[in-house]
């Protein structure tokens, strides 16, 4: 791969973060302008996506290398949907642990004696993201 297509993914995967959350963040009706703010940001990670796999997974037209170029695109997409798998799944267990372990300190500060029930339902909501890296070791 060129210097030229790397530095084409590096602005791209900066201008996919950086654009989107500073248009929010500059905006003035927050509230609004936070579904605008995703769609952006979604449209942007594809476009990333696509960018990747044009730069960095294919490259190889001979036939005789056609094989190897097969085997090389499957490679990283198998890394990518891995880092997806763990991502997303570390993702979600936040948001649940967060919102469990809130409504969990309430419900103990009125009565004490659900701790037991209160750090099960926070557990759980933590499996999520030991969930996702199972998957992804089993996808690598």
């Amino acid at each position: 791969m060129t210097m030229t297509a790397k530095m084409i993914l590096v602005v791209a995967l900066v201008l996919s973060i950086v654009i989107p959350f500073g248009a929010f963040l500059l905006s003035e009706k927050k509230k609004g302008n936070f579904k605008a703010s995703v769609i952006a940001n979604s449209l942007f990670f594809f476009g990333t996506l696509v960018i990747a796999h044009i730069l960095l997974f294919t490259g190889k037209v001979s036939a005789a290398e056609a094989n190897e170029a097969a085997n090389a695109s499957a490679e990283g997409w198998r890394y990518m949907a891995a880092a997806l798998a763990t991502g997303l799944s570390c993702i979600g267990g936040g948001i649940a642990v967060a919102s469990a372990a809130s409504a969990a300190l309430g419900a103990m500060s009125e009565d004490s004696s659900i701790f037991g029930k209160a750090l099960i339902m926070v557990a759980l909501a933590e499996g999520i993201a030991l969930y996702g890296l199972i998957v992804s070791f089993s996808i690598l």
